[in-house]
Order: C-alpha cells, then structure tokens, then sequence
C-alpha cells in the first residue's frame, strides 16, 4: 500500500503549507474507503454525542472517584471502563481543602508582593499560542515556579493519582515498555486565576496534542496508523505506541513532553458558570477530526482550519458535530482535581459569572519515558534560574522573585521528577 508518509521530505516544516497541501492530497488519495471511514465515524460521533447528553441529564457526563478510592483500590473496572470511554475524570479531595486554601493565598501574595502584573504587562504579546482560539484571551500567569506550585507537583498523594491515570493506557506491548507508569515527569506548568465577573477571557474548543502534524509529520502516523491505513474500529487512543516519539513544531506553548492526561488542581470552590472548563467528554474524536479534513468539501491546503505552532480548534465551520458535545465540568471544591485525555476537546466558559476568582494550577499526569527525561533535562536549568519553562514564552518574570520554590523545597522524589536526581538511588 502506498504509504503517505514518505512523501514529505524530513524538513518539511520549511514550507509549511506546501507540505500541508501536499499531505492531504496524498491521504486524499490513499486512505482505504476514505468516504466510508468518515461516514461511519460520523454516525459513531452523533450516537455518542447524544449519549453524553443523556448521561449528563441524568447526573453527570464528567465521570468523578474519590482519591481514597484510588490509595485503597476501590475503583470498580465499570468505573474504569467509564473513565477511558469519556477520556476525563474529576478526582476528589486530593489534597485537603485547608492545605490547598493556605496555597491559594500563598500565590496571591507571591504575585502581588514581586509585582507580577506590571511586569507582565512590559512582556505583553510574547505568548501567542492562544491568539487563533479567540473567544479571548484566558487570564493564565505565566508562574511555573512558587512554593505551592512545586509542593503540589511533588505530593504523594499526586504522585498516586497520576500513577493510577497512567495505568489507564497501554504502555507495554511484546516486551516493549513505552513510558513508566509509576515514574512521574513534573511538567511544569502555569496558574489560571480568573477574576470574578470576567467576559471577555474564554478559550474556544480545542484539543493541544499537535495541530498540522497530525496529519504531516511521519512521526505522529504510529499514532493514527489504524485511522490512515488499518482497521479503523481498532483505533485506540490509549494507546501509547508512538505517542512517546512525536516531534511537534516547535512554539511558545506546544507541549513537547507527553502527557497521558492533562489536568489542574482546585484553589478555589468553582462550578458551571464560574468561568471554568467544559469538556466534550469523548476520548475517541481524533479520528473524525483526521478524516474531516480530508472531505471533498474541505478546500486544498486548509485542515479544517489547523495552523501550525497552535492549539487545534475544534471550529463551528468544520467541527460542530462535535461542539455538540461540549458540557461544563461538575462543581469542584479546594483539593479536587481534573483530567482529561491529551486527544479531548476542551474550552473555557466565555463569562465568570461568580463572586471569587477561579484560580487553579495545571498539573499534568506525564510519565518517564525517553521524551520526558529529555524535557527534564532541558527544564531542570529554568527551575534553577527561575525562567520560564521551555515549552512556553520565555518571560522568566520568577528569576528574582522573593518566595521562589528552590532545590531545597524539593524532596527526594521531586528531585527525581525534575531530573535532579537520578531515580535508582
């Protein structure tokens, strides 16, 4: 069979939009009852869609488990099986609510006392990874490094829960282990504190696993070998082959470390309504995604509106068979936890309607593996120096911010999740 990837020279991130073009018509001509591979994908979508929203009618389509249940192994294989079908889960009271309360303010003086917002605004405009998904812009801070943050990231009780998310995929197949389960890479990552009353500071739909690449890169076409070229009811988007090897292109805030969930940590009590997430909670959209860009009523060169060195968005011209799905994430208290699946349609609310900033600090779940130690190496040095991490717009706002996490804040297992210490010691 012909094989689309070796169409595109290794450096065809020189000429992106030719190498866009020329990928789709290639898939165009390639893919294996393309015509049928979409329709049948589409029905799938509209049946589950419809499922999502019975299920939320019906109490809740984000599924939710109890952190104890996780440290005693009470977490039922319906449970599971629910979890990997919606790709999310709230994880409640990981951390206790007094504790997290403490960090809350903790971070609201480590930004007003080293005067973050007056230097942000003499760095306005370096970050321009959201610039394409305007409903607007999201009121992130560009903070990767106070005490909270890190004490958060490093927690036993974190380090369990990511351990459990992890174990959620495949990660070993014929004696080939793709990424350590137990392991975890602290990816560091920012601060969403949304004040209250805010309409002008939503994300639209999107998912953050690669945009063009998708569908150019040869290193991505492990990924979605079986939706290109194989058995498409075979595709699995837990499985992990391939997905440690991507390359993205690189830009100010495209992850280059792989995640199996994305996630954040409750600072704050926050709802439906206050500004937070909303999720189409299905793990299996990639495929329609692929295979609508490839539609003959798709012009040639535009996947769907995919731009590189961007979130892909998940736009009402191309993609709101999908739209369709999206619902607002349960109420969650201080302590509680979200996560979602890297390949999920995700967006924040458009209006803030409470009464208290909604503030949390992303935490991913991203396992050892080959990918993430090369991170780590690479982000250990910001850590020590205070400057942005990598993946995101070097700002560096925490090199002499009093109150700054150092290496003595960690402990022996933060050590070994930064890089900073080997882990057979």
């Amino acid at each position: 069979m012909h094989d689309p990837k070796n169409d595109l020279p290794q450096d065809w991130m020189k000429d992106i939009p030719r190498a866009v073009a020329q990928a789709q018509r290639s898939l165009r001509t390639s893919v294996p009852d393309l015509q049928w591979r979409f329709l049948r994908e589409n029905e799938w979508l509209r049946d589950e869609v419809a499922l999502v929203h019975a299920e939320e009618a019906a109490g809740g389509a984000v599924p939710e488990i109890a952190h104890d249940d996780i440290v005693h192994g009470r977490v039922s294989r319906r449970q599971i099986e629910r979890i990997r079908r919606r790709g999310c889960v709230v994880v409640r009271r990981v951390f206790d609510p007094a504790q997290v309360l403490e960090w809350n303010e903790e971070i609201r003086r480590y930004i007003d006392d080293n005067g973050y917002l007056e230097r942000a605004r003499s760095k306005a405009g370096l970050d321009k990874y959201f610039s394409a998904l305007a409903s607007g812009r999201p009121q992130i801070f560009g903070l990767y490094w106070s005490r909270p943050q890190m004490l958060a990231r490093q927690a036993e009780a974190m380090d369990s829960t990511r351990s459990f998310l992890n174990r959620l995929w495949t990660y070993e197949k014929n004696g080939v282990r793709f990424f350590d389960p137990d392991r975890q890479a602290n990816y560091a990552d920012r601060i969403r504190r949304r004040e209250p009353g805010d309409v002008t500071l939503g994300l639209s739909p999107h998912s953050d696993g690669g945009s063009v690449e998708r569908w150019c890169e040869p290193s991505f076409r492990p990924v979605y070998r079986e939706v290109f070229e194989g058995d498409l009811a075979r595709f699995d988007p837990f499985d992990a082959e391939g997905r440690t090897g991507t390359r993205e292109i690189p830009s100010p805030a495209v992850c280059s470390a792989f995640r199996t969930f994305q996630g954040w940590t409750a600072l704050s009590r926050q709802g439906p309504g206050d500004g937070t997430l909303r999720l189409v909670p299905v793990a299996r959209t990639a495929p329609w995604m692929l295979l609508r860009a490839l539609m003959p009523d798709v012009p040639e060169g535009d996947l769907c509106g995919a731009q590189p060195g961007r979130a892909l968005g998940a736009t009402p011209e191309w993609h709101a068979a999908l739209r369709e799905g999206l619902v607002s994430i349960p109420l969650m208290e201080p302590g509680d936890t979200v996560w979602w699946h890297p390949d999920v349609i995700h967006a924040v609310e458009d209006r803030h309607k409470g009464s208290e900033h909604s503030s949390v600090i992303y935490i991913a779940a991203a396992p050892w593996c080959d990918k993430n130690r090369d991170f780590m190496a690479r982000q250990a040095p910001a850590f020590l120096a205070g400057r942005s991490s990598p993946d995101f717009a070097p700002e560096d706002h925490e090199t002499d911010f009093k109150g700054r996490a150092t290496i003595d804040d960690l402990t022996a297992l933060g050590k070994c999740q930064m890089g900073l210490r080997p882990w057979d010691q």
